[in-house]
């Protein structure tokens, strides 16, 4: 049997691996060369028979596993490389060339649904299983905000601790924050956004999560921010929330939403905000086709995520009768992130050992390693969508995201305002007297 399955996997490889150099040894010490030679070839060691038949019936599963278990060893420990060949292969080549692995990819997508739905109780558990680790697991890695989502990177070689600062001030600049407003944070994490909205911009936030840990570490730091009078934390689910906002901040929990809950995450968030408020929502998506989510990640780091294609949230967003005032798409700025984490963990690998042992970290670098990969080399990126019941919320040119040195309205345009005169490169013009009452200067005076 041995020969068939290293004859199974033999054929996949060839049939996967166009691009690049990638030399497999087989358990029995034959070996087999993939690729077109275009780079250094990366060498893959497999020692055990077995991890030759897991990876021929279910590779996507497979490759973690085995790298986990040390029965799959790269020569050079260069995981990077070896995924690198893996994921940008896969995205020109059919990666299943026998049935029964075509097989297992249709059922997987046409039943995706089935394995999210996150009732309370699962959601519960699968926040708990990745968020309530260790914290200091999340120090080793995160910036010291312990922000846990994709930093907004203005160059590629800008610090994390400066990309993560400049994240959470563009969603703030888009959520057009005044001091005084009421906003909900769905999926606090550890707090930092809350503390930027409220130190920062004067916002009243009501941060929710279902990690005890987080819940805990959270207060402990509004408390010694003295803003406990500003922020509170709830260990509650975005379906227990009651009253209204005026402003939404989610980010980085969308993808823990499930895709049957699409329809009551969106009407949660209309029902929840003010007429005129506006929601923003921070999340990864695939630039693509819906797919399963990767086997792999659901079972070892996140039980229930799914990663959206664009067009499923916008179909909840569409039928919620919400406008999407704003849609950005950030490529790459995830890589970088991911990035500084996977070479802040291997600097501290040994912390993460004692912590738990040497299989759980092999997991954690291969869970950071393919990430990255994935948002370099397929159609993964990170998408932002400002949302609002209202047409007018948000200014109608994107000026306002941006430093650029122009005054911006932060309230909507009332149509009950008298006429202001206001210069514009040595012209006057006069706003309020347009038959469109919200066609008006951006340079809009406070009355």
């Amino acid at each position: 049997m041995t020969g068939i399955w290293q004859h199974a996997l033999d054929r996949m490889l060839r049939t996967l691996i166009k691009l690049g150099s990638l030399r497999v040894v087989m358990p029995t010490g034959s070996t087999g060369v993939y690729g077109d030679g275009s780079a250094a070839p990366v060498t893959v060691r497999l020692l055990e028979p077995t991890t030759v038949r897991h990876l021929a019936l279910n590779p996507e599963l497979a490759l973690g596993e085995s790298y986990m278990n040390g029965s799959l060893v790269v020569d050079g420990d260069d995981l990077q490389g070896l995924l690198e060949i893996v994921v940008r292969n896969a995205r020109h080549a059919d990666a299943n060339p026998v049935w029964w692995q075509k097989l297992s990819e249709k059922l997987r997508t046409a039943l995706r649904g089935l394995s999210q739905r996150n009732i309370l109780t699962r959601s519960r558990r699968n926040v708990a299983h990745h968020y309530d680790l260790s914290g200091q697991l999340f120090d080793l890695f995160l910036d010291d905000d312990r922000q846990y989502s994709c930093g907004y990177f203005r160059t590629p070689d800008a610090t994390l601790e400066q990309a993560q600062a400049d994240k959470k001030a563009h969603i703030a600049r888009k959520l057009l924050i005044e001091p005084g407003m009421s906003v909900l944070d769905i999926g606090c994490g550890w707090g930092g956004m809350a503390l930027t909205l409220a130190r920062d911009h004067g916002a009243k936030v009501v941060g929710i999560t279902l990690s005890e840990e987080q819940h805990a570490y959270a207060t402990a730091r509004v408390a010694r921010a003295g803003l406990s009078d500003r922020i509170e934390f709830r260990l509650c689910d975005y379906r227990q929330v009651e009253g209204r906002f005026d402003r939404i901040v989610s980010v980085g929990m969308f993808e823990h939403v499930g895709l049957p809950h699409y329809l009551d995450y969106f009407a949660s968030i209309r029902n929840l905000l003010s007429p005129d408020g506006i929601a923003l929502v921070h999340t990864i998506g695939w630039a693509g086709t819906a797919k399963a989510t990767n086997p792999w990640i659901a079972k070892y780091i996140f039980p229930g995520g799914y990663v959206p294609a664009v067009s499923e949230m916008m179909a909840a967003v569409e039928q919620n009768r919400l406008w999407a005032t704003d849609i950005e798409c950030w490529r790459l700025h995830y890589a970088y992130t991911l990035r500084h984490w996977y070479d802040r963990f291997r600097a501290h690998e040994d912390e993460a050992r004692a912590l738990y042992d040497d299989r759980f970290a092999r997991m954690w670098r291969f869970y950071l390693a393919a990430s990255e990969q994935t948002f370099r080399n397929a159609p993964q990126a990170v998408f932002q969508i400002q949302l609002s019941p209202s047409v007018d919320a948000v200014p109608l040119t994107r000026d306002y995201q941006y430093d650029t040195g122009r005054t911006t309205p932060r309230r909507r345009p009332d149509a009950s305002r008298k006429p202001v005169l206001v210069a514009h490169g040595g012209r006057t013009a006069s706003r309020g007297s347009t038959s469109n009452p919200h066609a008006l200067s951006f340079e809009e005076k406070k009355q």
